[in-house]
């Protein structure tokens, strides 16, 4: 019965109740022009709508005993007065728009979510497991076992190199071209594109939970994910109902004429009209999508417009997360190009902020990078690994024992990390992260184009640090050595004051994220499955920070226009059926076209536009606007 039920309530059910209902009628009408008696047209068209009117009240019931008193409680009274007056003809057709309705809503979930398809499509279906190369379906991998990956095959779960060495295209999962050399003990990603070589992975994660099926999930969930505009839309509509029945009831208590109290009815059954914003909302979904970024709370495209304090983070947010490498200290008689190459060799495996700079600053000097073996990298924790005999570890000052400790020099404002050699202390590397380009612009935008009235810098570097930087950027007010736990208090205590719009990394950032109004995650640290942000921005470019905004804007604009604008002509529908203008039939055949125009109103969400942005990035000031298709 259970299994019944659900069937009842999918989109394949209102496709086959649009499919009954057209059949009955052109059955009816078969029947008409044959001259058979009325009451075998009215048999016939009886029985269509008893079959296709069951998805329609399991649905209202539903919605019932949720205390959910919306428009759809027009159609059933439309049907059953229909039925009364023997008007089965005005019936067939109000189902038939309640149905076809549900089945364009389906068409347009499908066409709008393209792109969402698309990346569950990518994903393989089998994966090759050892020890004899046997294909097995993903579904069917546990953790712990060994999986060949073969040349430009994508990557089947999350999991650790076991042997081989090559390369993986990341770029479909960081929003950034990105090439990271994969040797034993270095982690790889579900999604990833492998290079040129096999490699053998043990599986870290089963498929169902690694970064690209989370990636999927999160995407899916999102176009369920009833926003705050769709509930205002339910409240409008227990407003709209009742209106609708007294206007129908006065008008035959006035008239005299039942078919007006129907008439009324038919035209104010704007099931369809309702499903419009859905369908912008999953437009607007798919669009950000193909911007590179990914709605995962469709309120927040809601929330942004009505947000006037942006606080933000600085690392990686305001600051490109790509620090360079300043100068290096080394310990003993160990020298600067020997560290150096060994420090570079590490970070080959390491997809830390400061692998790059490391690398570059190597490959600046032509060093030649010795072969590491044994790579290990535990969060937190830094690499290790072995070069030439020895044990080499690349962490932080916060990882040493106190005795290598002591003699490092004070800390300097920048970034560093330290180089151990056989556990004793060989190098301390410096580096400086510049901020973005278009850092100081964005932020001047945001408050010209967007009413911000106050933007908060938070960080937990160092206080001098983030006052030095606030300052540059313009930033009049500014905390530093913010724990996580100060932060989401913080931001809490401002939120209850003001909507807030909180700007992050999407990794520490999460606690701050959830207590605003609206939280984004920017930049390849990102999180995709975390639960804190509204939206994931995987291009790490500020500037898609006001394609999000514009978005919102847009999504807003066109859902509204669709839903009001649908009803007011109802309303008009409705006035004219009240004074006998409008018959039945005709009142059906008007809200027809009317709930038609609202939903492909709705579908211009998905069309192109030259841009979505009126910020001009100083990174892009001379690259040529493409447009969104």
């Amino acid at each position: 019965m259970e299994r019944v039920t659900r069937w009842l309530e999918s989109p394949g059910a209102h496709l086959a109740a649009a499919g009954v209902i057209t059949a009955g009628m052109v059955a009816g009408l078969a029947a008409r022009l044959l001259q058979q008696p009325q009451f075998v047209v009215d048999h016939v068209l009886g029985v269509a709508i008893a079959i296709a009117t069951l998805p329609l009240l399991v649905s209202l019931a539903l919605q019932v005993i949720q205390g959910n008193f919306s428009v759809d409680l027009l159609a059933l009274l439309s049907i059953g007065t229909a039925f009364l007056l023997h008007q089965y003809w005005v019936a067939a057709i109000v189902v038939l728009m309640l149905s076809g309705g549900q089945t364009l809503e389906s068409y347009a979930t499908r066409r709008a979510s393209a792109v969402l398809t698309a990346l569950a499509r990518r994903m393989p279906q089998i994966a090759h497991r050892l020890p004899d190369h046997a294909d097995v379906a993903i579904d069917a991998i546990e953790v712990g076992d060994q999986l060949v990956v073969y040349p430009h095959e994508v990557c089947p779960v999350d999991g650790i190199v076991t042997a081989g060495r090559g390369s993986m295209d990341e770029s479909y999962l960081t929003g950034e071209p990105y090439q990271i050399a994969k040797a034993p003990g270095v982690r790889v990603l579900s999604g990833s594109i492998n290079g040129d070589s096999a490699l053998t992975i043990q599986a870290t994660q089963r498929a169902s939970d690694s970064r690209y099926a989370k990636i999927v999930e999160v995407l899916h969930a999102s176009e369920e994910n009833r926003p705050k505009m769709q509930r205002l839309a339910d409240r409008l509509g227990s407003y709209y109902t009742p209106l609708a029945v007294a206007v129908a009831l006065a008008s035959w208590l006035l008239s005299g004429h039942s078919e007006r109290f129907l008439a009324v009815l038919v035209i104010a059954t704007p099931c369809p009209l309702l499903i419009s914003i859905p369908v912008a909302i999953i437009g607007a979904i798919s669009v950000g999508a193909r911007l590179g970024i990914i709605i995962k709370d469709p309120s927040i495209l809601e929330k942004l417009d009505s947000c006037h304090v942006l606080i933000v983070d600085k690392t990686g947010t305001l600051t490109y997360g790509k620090p360079s490498l300043t100068y290096v200290k080394t310990f003993g008689e160990h020298s600067r190009s020997r560290v150096l190459a060994f420090a570079a060799s590490m970070e080959r495996y390491s997809k830390h902020p400061l692998a790059g700079a490391v690398l570059a600053a190597a490959a600046s000097e032509q060093l030649d990078l010795p072969e590491v073996v044994e790579v290990a990298e535990s969060p937190g924790a830094g690499l290790q690994g072995r070069i030439d005999g020895h044990r080499v570890m690349v962490t932080g000052r916060g990882k040493l024992a106190p005795g290598l400790l002591e003699q490092l020099p004070p800390i300097e404002p920048g970034l560093e990390c330290v180089l151990l050699i056989d556990d004793a202390l060989a190098a301390v590397l410096h580096f400086a992260d510049e901020p973005r380009r278009e850092s100081q612009p964005l932020l001047r935008h945001l408050g010209t184009n967007h009413a911000m009235q106050q933007v908060i810098l938070l960080s937990g570097d160092r206080p001098a640090e983030v006052a030095l930087f606030a300052a540059g950027m313009g930033i009049t007010e500014a905390y530093g050595g913010m724990s996580p736990e100060q932060k989401v208090k913080f931001v809490r205590d401002k939120t209850q004051q003001q909507r807030t719009m909180y700007l992050g990394d999407g990794i520490n950032d999460a606690p701050a994220m959830m207590a605003a109004t609206a939280g984004i995650a920017l930049g390849v640290n990102s999180d995709i499955t975390s639960e804190a942000a509204g939206a994931v921005i995987l291009q790490s470019t500020l500037s898609s920070v006001d394609e999000l905004i514009h978005l919102g804007h847009r999504m807003r604009r066109i859902a509204l226009a669709s839903a009001v604008g649908g009803m007011g002509l109802s309303l008009v529908g409705m006035a004219a059926a009240a004074f006998g203008l409008i018959s039945p039939m005709q009142g059906a055949i008007a809200q027809e076209v009317i709930d038609l125009l609202s939903i492909l109103n709705s579908l211009r969400m998905i069309l192109p536009v030259n841009t979505l942005s009126d910020f001009e990035s100083p990174a892009a000031a001379t690259s040529v606007p493409q447009p969104v298709d």
